[in-house]
This record gives structure tokens, C-alpha cells and sequence, in this order.
């Protein structure tokens, strides 16, 4: 065996312990969409990049989405996981349960995985980027593809932005009383306008 292929057996080999592969995964992918954004970084680059096995990016993160959710975002769940959660269920009701499940998720962590996120955006154009992409792309895209309703990129962009300004008021800038609000009062006030959003008309 060639110094050069012995080289790239050892890169491409795997770490000693799962937890090694996983960490190098999160530091790649957080350094490759912070250069290329969510939709130009490819899990080939990033798995290039890690020293491992492309197939690796499935095995620990279930494909890009998660991989991007827990390296850039920190988000503590499987993106596909919410997808489907966000879909289970009349399309009346897409409005709640995305409120719903985005506050939980939120709420379970105190809020500091997204206040340190929107840190990130504020101070980082390219996390910014990699965001809306995320959001709108991987996340309220794939929901009003379920949905037969026309602007879907436009209400895909509102959904987004409604998310985004809803957690910045309950964790960054903490504006009472939504910043401490139960969870079901902030169903019941921002639902509507979600849903809207969603399948109702923007004219």
C-alpha cells in the first residue's frame, strides 16, 4: 500500500469512539455552512471535511436537516421528527401545533439555545443565511407542500419570520408578559395569524 492510500484509509477509516466521529461531523458541518450556507454546503463536503465516511452524516444525524439543526442551530431535536409532528393533523389546526411545538421545544431548554442563536444571526451574516434557508427550505416549505395553496414561497417567508420574531420577544428581549406566558396563551394569540399565513388569504 502507497503512502497516499495509506493516508486516505486513515481519513476515511473510523475514530475509535462514535462520540470522536460525531464531534468532528458537528465541527465540519458548523464550519462548512457557515462558509457555504445550508443549501450550498453538501454532506460529501462536510463528511470530506470530518475525515470520515459520508454514510456517517445519516448514522448520527439522520441526514443534512439534523446535522444542521445540531451543529449551527443546537437545536435539541431531529428536524424530521418535527416535520412530521407538524403535519399529524387537520390542516385547520397547522397553526397550533406549529406554535405549540416550537414553543415546548423552546421552553424546555429555558429559551438559551435560541438566544444564543440569534446572537449568532446578529453578528454573522452567513448563520443568518443558513437559518431562513433552514427554516424556509427543510422546515414551512415541506408543510405547504401539503397544503394546496398558491404563494407558497411568500407564506413559507411570513411563517419564518413569524417564528423568528416570536422567539426573539420570549428569550432575547424578553418583553412581558409573552417573555413568561403559559404556553397555551401563546397558542391562542399567535395561532391565527400563523395559520393565516398558511392557508389563508394574504390579499
Amino acid at each position: 500500500m502507497t503512502r497516499v492510500e495509506q493516508v486516505n484509509q486513515k481519513r476515511r477509516g473510523r475514530r475509535a469512539a462514535g462520540e470522536d466521529t460525531r464531534a468532528a461531523l458537528i465541527a465540519a458541518a458548523r464550519e462548512t455552512f457557515i462558509e457555504k450556507g445550508y443549501d450550498g454546503a453538501t454532506v460529501r463536503a462536510i463528511a470530506t471535511r470530518a475525515g470520515v465516511d459520508a454514510a456517517m452524516v445519516n448514522h448520527w444525524f439522520g441526514g443534512k436537516e439534523g446535522l444542521f439543526a445540531q451543529s449551527v442551530l443546537q437545536l435539541p431535536f431531529d428536524p424530521a421528527e418535527i416535520l412530521k409532528r407538524l403535519l399529524d393533523g387537520p390542516l385547520e389546526e397547522a397553526g397550533e401545533r406549529i406554535i405549540r411545538t416550537f414553543i415546548t421545544v423552546w421552553d424546555a431548554t429555558g429559551g438559551g439555545t435560541f438566544a444564543a442563536l440569534i446572537r449568532s444571526v446578529t453578528s454573522q451574516e452567513a448563520v443568518a443565511n443558513a437559518l431562513k434557508s433552514f427554516l424556509i427550505n427543510a422546515i414551512f416549505s415541506k408543510v405547504l407542500a401539503e397544503i394546496d395553496v398558491e404563494q407558497r414561497d411568500l407564506r413559507a417567508t411570513l411563517c419564518a419570520t413569524q417564528m423568528v420574531g416570536l422567539g426573539i420577544v420570549r428569550y432575547v428581549v424578553h418583553f412581558e408578559p409573552l417573555a413568561s406566558v403559559d404556553i397555551d396563551t401563546v397558542v391562542k394569540a399567535v395561532a391565527p395569524n400563523l395559520q393565516r399565513y398558511l392557508t389563508g388569504d394574504l390579499d
